[in-house]
């Protein structure tokens, strides 16, 4: 008897399962913890109504990610993980989409893994990814130096190189991409979306709803919240891996979260 190939469920993470840039939501508690001014804090709300009304193409994902680049540039990484950590279920857990809690479900009983690939950095979408069970994160890091960020990007998760990402964990866990799904908002993740067999389009803005209509993908509309701690089982937590970018907007260096090959390099 033949084997299948194993299958996998890729989701982009800010406006696909929760309904903001998942880095900006954390603004406040990063002005709390002293990280940001006031000031930062309503340039961060601006920049989450600019992303949310308008879309991310190109040109507004680099305005961002330049901005939240400079943000962080000093910004000490053992205290960003300890926020994350302390806040994280205040600030995700009214932002998760319901819809995309139970499509998770659905994919990981269905025998696929669920595979989280976000522009956004590992400090958010890590243990975020944890919250939801996905099986695997693939999200971007910022250079660190002595223990801060020093606002430099290593790898950029972000259009092309989500698809990168894919083929090569495909290749790595033989997944057969012809038979997996992929799910996004953006424009920006058309190469992601064109990867696998099964794409759709979540919550879609303007060019991504036209490109869904010429192609023939389907298009899923996600309204309802949901409260994790009483939709999901959390497992035990576990430390959170050192990086930071902007949700939809900034992202730093390539990881990927769970059985896989984390890079490492001298300081």
């Amino acid at each position: 008897m033949t084997r299948m190939a194993p299958t996998a469920a890729f989701f982009d993470l800010d406006k696909t399962i929760i309904a903001k840039s998942s880095t900006l939501a954390f603004s406040k508690p990063f002005q709390a913890g002293g990280l940001i001014s006031r000031r930062a804090v309503l340039r961060s709300a601006y920049a989450q109504f600019v992303y949310l009304v308008g879309g991310a193409d190109h040109d507004q994902m680099e305005k961002l990610r330049q901005f939240m680049s400079q943000l962080v540039a000093g910004w000490d990484v053992a205290t960003v993980r300890e926020i994350v950590a302390e806040t994280l279920h205040h600030v995700v857990d009214p932002i998760v989409y319901d819809e995309a809690v139970g499509l998770i479900a659905e994919h990981q009983l269905a025998g696929r893994d669920v595979v989280i690939v976000s522009a956004s950095g590992t400090e958010v979408v890590e243990p975020t990814g944890r919250l939801l069970g996905a099986d695997l994160v693939v999200a971007s890091e910022l250079e660190v130096v002595d223990g801060r960020y020093t606002g430099e990007i290593d790898y950029y998760v972000y259009a092309d190189a989500k698809a990168e990402a894919i083929r090569a964990l495909a290749a790595e866990r033989g997944y057969d991409l012809g038979a997996s799904f992929a799910y996004s908002d953006s424009i920006t993740d058309a190469p992601m979306l064109d990867a696998v067999g099964h794409p759709h389009a979540v919550n879609p803005d303007k060019e991504l709803r036209k490109l869904a209509a010429s192609r023939g993908w389907p298009v899923l509309v996600f309204t309802k919240p949901v409260a994790l701690r009483a939709r999901v089982p959390l497992p035990p937590a576990k430390p959170t891996l050192a990086a930071l970018a902007v949700g939809g907007a900034v992202a730093v260096g390539g990881v990927i979260w769970a059985n896989a090959r984390k890079r490492t390099r001298e300081l």
